[in-house]
């Protein structure tokens, strides 16, 4: 995995992703007991072309010269399954922003807070991301003040 973080890493001081932040299951490992989970959730700002458009096509080319090898809807990066998600709405365009620093071993990542994870499940809504959201809930340490701003800035609600 931290092979893994270090490529990311380096793609973002590259420039091919203009900035991370892991999210998903194994984002919300870095605040809850971990769940299983088969590959890496990496929620990417892309540089836009010159025609305005995002698009995947050199991230995964400059993968590809590191050869690294796509797998369905994900990349292996050093034996790691990575799904890259590009920020697609406001609240993810908001949690990459807000996203912490942390360390994973001796690297330095960027994962999205508790909160978000929290509302980006919430938003997606499938019986997994329920799950996380209660798993969140009851042993994330959330900002309470901070969670309910998010949630009523994207028009989210607690059950």
């Amino acid at each position: 995995m931290e092979a893994t973080l270090k490529v990311l890493n380096d793609l973002e001081r590259s420039g091919i992703v203009s900035r991370y932040a892991i999210g998903g299951a194994m984002g919300a490992t870095f605040y809850i007991e971990p769940v299983v989970t088969f590959d890496l959730d990496v929620f990417v700002v892309l540089p836009q072309t010159s025609g305005g458009l995002l698009t995947l096509a050199p991230l995964y080319e400059a993968l590809r010269k590191r050869g690294c090898a796509e797998e369905g809807e994900c990349v292996n990066i050093e034996g790691v399954p990575v799904q890259f998600l590009p920020a697609y709405n406001a609240l993810l365009e908001e949690a990459l922003e807000e996203a912490r620093e942390m360390q994973y071993e001796a690297t330095p990542t960027r994962v999205l807070r508790a909160e978000h994870l929290l509302a980006i499940a919430l938003q997606t809504g499938r019986d997994k991301d329920r799950d996380r959201v209660r798993l969140l809930r009851e042993q994330a340490p959330l900002g309470q003040a901070y969670l309910k701003a998010v949630l009523d800035r994207h028009g989210l609600v607690l059950q």
